[in-house]
């Protein structure tokens, strides 16, 4: 369907996003890189999604709209937690992971 590019280097790359986010989220301590791994897994998914649609019902929009949702719900859910770092830091003056388990509220 797309010229030049098959579906297995698209679920490659998919595939290499999602464990570097995987991989990411298990081994940081910072919580800025811990969001930044979610994010790539999310966006794995999002290639997913567009990719089996694209290849599988190439008239249908229907993958493309899963894919908008995720990426809202990824927008708002960065707000969100960027504004929780931003309130953690001030109280801690840190954004690492080891110094917000010792905090008493």
């Amino acid at each position: 369907m797309i010229p030049g590019i098959s579906i297995t280097e698209i679920l490659t790359l998919s595939t290499i996003l999602f464990f570097i986010g995987i991989y990411g989220f298990i081994t940081r301590t910072n919580l800025i890189s811990i969001l930044i791994s979610v994010e790539l897994i999310l966006n794995a998914s999002v290639i997913n999604f567009v990719m089996i649609n694209k290849y599988l019902y190439p008239d249908i929009l229907q993958g493309v709209l899963y894919a908008l949702f995720i990426i809202a719900v990824a927008a708002a859910e960065t707000a969100l937690a960027v504004a929780i770092i931003f309130n953690l830091y001030k109280q801690t003056s840190s954004v690492e992971v080891k110094e917000t388990e010792t905090m008493k509220f």
